[in-house]
């Protein structure tokens, strides 16, 4: 059911009242069972009293398929008297949240590894968020985080997340490359706030320890083989969100900025600034298209180390490029691509896709003409399928296969849960 046909029904039913004002006689929800009413009676806007505005509604609808509980929602307006009264029903079909997963993959020296975990996405019937995952990729790790956005108002909430997260990372310079056990143990704290449906906020700080340890590869007096350091983070994310959901398909624009300041125990070590800002865009093609976009803008302190921020990897940002094959203290990446349903039962979805990533690096310590430097830029087309569960929240399982087309390019397969943006 689109935005425009509910706004024409809803202008209908309230111009049915003439002269008499159309009211509001009570706010009434159908379809939850694992969700509490109350909690969705504390987020929604409309209340009892109150004009019966479309706008008002739309915007509930659009907040409530937001949340991973709900994989669709609807509205019916009944009179409830003649004195212009309306009782409003608040129709949702509900998404199955606790979520076991499991990631196969291979680690950066090409062994066996994964990642299994479970997440709850509905706890306490109250949108709250809770999940922990343990992973092996040489070396073992594990995580647990609670995340409740409306823990405290239907504004105001809170996220809390522990990891203890190792890995065997290649590091750069001098045209060599080395690998390194990298440990980053510590906690994140985040207050969260929504200004209103559009507008939202993450402001808070995490206090954390980084290990760096040589294991093989290449060496350079300038770059140490041992480092054990404990560092402060502050973080500041901010989210503009004007997307319209119906089941798979999206609709709209969405900006989030992502701000990071760190700091360290050492002196020796300087301070360090990222900030990173992620555009999507995403635009239906008829009844079964969707064309979707991503350009991510980045910048760093232009520190020359090593171990720089913004890497060049196939999980985050080309697929097909590889595991960790670059570093860079900015970042230029553009995703485009175009997902059409070839299946679509009642709870299935089969999706095909075709896409081209793009994107260029900063070096460490290098200027923004590194930017248009060939050796920098990266573009790989492909396509990919998607298996979709309409009833389990973010049940996608994606594959996808980039070919690159530019110097010195590679080509693979890139598996993973949900969509890539």
């Amino acid at each position: 059911m689109s935005r425009s046909f509910l706004s024409i029904l809803v202008f209908l039913i309230m111009t049915l009242g003439h002269a008499q004002e159309n009211l509001v006689a009570d706010v009434k929800v159908q379809g939850a069972k694992r969700t509490k009413t109350s909690f969705i009676k504390k987020i929604i806007r409309l209340q009892s009293g109150m004009v019966l505005d479309s706008t008002i509604i739309l915007e509930d609808m659009e907040r409530l398929k937001r949340l991973p509980a709900i994989s669709h929602a609807y509205f019916q307006v009944f009179s409830a008297d003649d004195k212009g009264r309306h009782n409003v029903f608040y129709n949702i079909e509900e998404n199955f949240t606790l979520i076991p997963f499991a990631n196969l993959f291979s680690s950066s020296n090409d062994d066996f590894a994964f990642r299994i975990g479970l997440q709850e996405f509905n706890l306490l019937g109250r949108n709250i968020t809770l999940g922990g995952f343990y992973q092996h990729d040489v070396f073992n790790s594990y995580g647990i985080s609670v995340r409740a956005p409306y823990l405290f108002s239907n504004k105001l909430g809170l996220a809390i997340t522990y990891q203890d997260f190792t890995t065997q990372e290649p590091v750069f310079f001098d045209n060599t490359t080395a690998d390194y056990r990298y440990n980053n143990k510590g906690f994140e704290v985040l207050g969260l706030y929504e200004f209103n449906f559009q507008n939202r906020i993450e402001l808070g700080f995490s206090l954390f320890t980084e290990d760096y340890s040589y294991l093989s590869g290449a060496t350079n007096e300038q770059v140490p083989q041992a480092l054990n350091v404990d560092k402060h983070l502050f973080k500041l994310i901010y989210e503009f969100n004007d997307l319209e959901y119906f089941y798979q398909y999206l609709e709209g624009f969405r900006s989030q900025l992502n701000f990071q300041y760190v700091g360290s125990s050492d002196t020796s070590l300087p301070e360090f600034l990222i900030g990173f800002n992620d555009f999507t865009y995403f635009h239906r093609i008829g009844q079964k298209g969707n064309w979707a976009n991503r350009l991510r803008l980045g910048l760093a302190s232009n520190v020359e180390t090593p171990f720089a921020p913004f890497t060049v990897d196939n999980n985050l940002n080309i697929r097909g490029v590889g595991n960790t094959i670059d570093r860079g203290t900015g970042a230029i990446v553009f995703n485009t691509e175009y997902r059409h349903t070839l299946v679509d039962k009642n709870w299935f979805v089969l999706q095909g896709n075709v896409f081209v990533d793009g994107g260029s690096w900063r070096n460490p310590g290098g200027g923004f003409g590194d930017f248009a430097d060939s050796q920098n830029i990266r573009i790989y087309p492909g396509v990919g399928v998607r298996f979709i569960h309409k009833k389990i929240f973010n049940a996608i399982f994606r594959i996808d296969y980039g070919y690159g087309i530019t110097r010195d390019a590679s080509r693979g397969v890139v598996f993973g849960i949900g969509q890539y943006f």
